[in-house]
């Protein structure tokens, strides 16, 4: 199988994942704007929010190209702090963002220079902590087809699990994988 490199990618790229014994990450294609290869979805107290990591436009080409393996990061603004604020404003009250903050925070310290080295260490990470070990690795040419953007057609069959403002407005389906992280801890494998 393979996927689309993703910024703390949804429950659906993670059921996927889980589902595979191998996957490829494809970095032959190119960037695609206001996907989940820079932008990811949290519950906030206000609903859905979207965090988007800021991408450096100067390895793009004059017609907006740049393959996702060349994707640089930019530090124009103070991105990091804003995306640990949202986390840590969001989901301080789950029931495990004490015990795992300390897992993510460097992810908000450090600069990464590629896009995509940034959204796979935090892929490992997330395994890591749902006890996962599946073989990634980046796709060695173009593959043409992958698992898209789009929600995964199982995305209306996920049944709700815990999470933090359900009360105020419902549950959400398909956030970044964090949610489910932070609100089910190592149980979130067998949710996935």
């Amino acid at each position: 199988m393979t996927l689309s490199s993703a910024y703390l990618p949804p429950v659906s790229w993670f059921s996927e994942l889980v589902r595979q014994d191998s996957a490829s990450i494809e970095q032959w294609e190119h960037f695609h704007k206001q996907t989940i290869r820079n932008r990811c979805t949290i519950d906030s107290p206000n609903g859905p929010l979207n965090l988007t990591v800021p991408v450096d436009k100067s390895n793009f080409t004059n017609d907006g190209k740049c393959l996702m393996r060349d994707v640089m990061i930019s530090y124009h603004n103070d991105w990091q702090h804003q995306h640990w604020n949202a986390l840590k404003t969001s989901y301080f009250n789950s029931p495990f963002f004490e015990y795992l903050q300390d897992d993510f925070r460097p992810f908000y310290e450090k600069r990464w220079k590629f896009l995509m080295d940034f959204n796979e260490a935090l892929v490992d990470k997330c395994c890591e902590l749902i006890e996962i070990t599946p073989s990634v690795s980046r796709t060695e040419q173009w593959m043409g087809k992958f698992h898209t953007d789009a929600a995964s057609e199982d995305v209306h069959l996920l049944k709700p699990y815990y999470q933090v403002f359900a009360q105020k407005h419902g549950f959400l389906k398909d956030l970044s994988i964090v949610d489910l992280i932070f609100n089910m801890g190592k149980e979130s494998v067998f949710y996935l």
